[in-house]
């Protein structure tokens, strides 16, 4: 009777381990995700495609947006500018595992992540309400922690905060009235977007 409680007893354990394992090994980030969002300043088309179960990597391109006054465009106004940006972001879903396991939806990648944005403004293709607004390159590097969200089954959100790098890359001569330590700056990003899913 003892041997046959024990041997219940450790099938019982190794099924339970064995369901464990299997659970943890179906968390994954999807193949392929395609979406576009939009947010407060800007819209983005991107695609994120899996590198292992837990890490994907975001391809991006799209328009980032700014409001600005200067003393060089009409003192006082608010003024408008967009400018493409083209991105790549690194993203490791860190709780994919545990979301699965409370039998939450990891859909679409539906997770938390933390993430290394690196993004490029060309400095091309500028849409603004000010004549002949030139746009100088960047590129910014900043290591950012976030959480995506589906609702429903194409719509998603997106909350992610990041502190980082940004160089801005202009010609000494053509911009005089820059100092030489304008060209390296700390930047904050702080995304709130919404999307569709295809």
């Amino acid at each position: 009777m003892i041997k046959n409680t024990l041997g219940i007893v450790v099938i019982s354990i190794l099924f339970c381990l064995q369901t464990n394992a299997q659970t943890k090994q179906t968390a994954s980030v999807e193949e392929s995700v395609w979406e576009i969002q939009t947010g407060f300043l800007g819209v983005w088309g991107y695609k994120e495609t899996k590198l292992s179960n837990s890490i994907a990597l975001r391809t991006e391109v799209g328009f980032d947006s700014d409001i600005f006054s200067s003393p060089y465009y009409e003192r006082g106004r608010a003024n408008f500018v967009m400018t493409p940006v083209i991105t790549a972001e690194p993203r490791w879903y860190y709780n994919l595992s545990n979301r699965v396991e409370k039998g939450y939806d990891i859909d679409h990648n539906n997770g938390n992540f933390v993430s290394l944005d690196i993004s490029f403004h060309p400095g091309i293709l500028v849409i603004s309400n000010v004549d002949n607004l030139e746009v100088i390159p960047d590129l910014s590097i900043v290591p950012k922690w976030g959480i995506r969200r589906t609702l429903g089954r194409h719509f998603s959100y997106e909350v992610g905060i990041g502190i980082g790098y940004q160089r801005i890359f202009y010609d000494s001569e053509k911009y005089y009235f820059f100092d030489s330590s304008d060209k390296n700056n700390g930047v904050i990003d702080l995304h709130l977007r919404i999307g569709y899913t295809f």
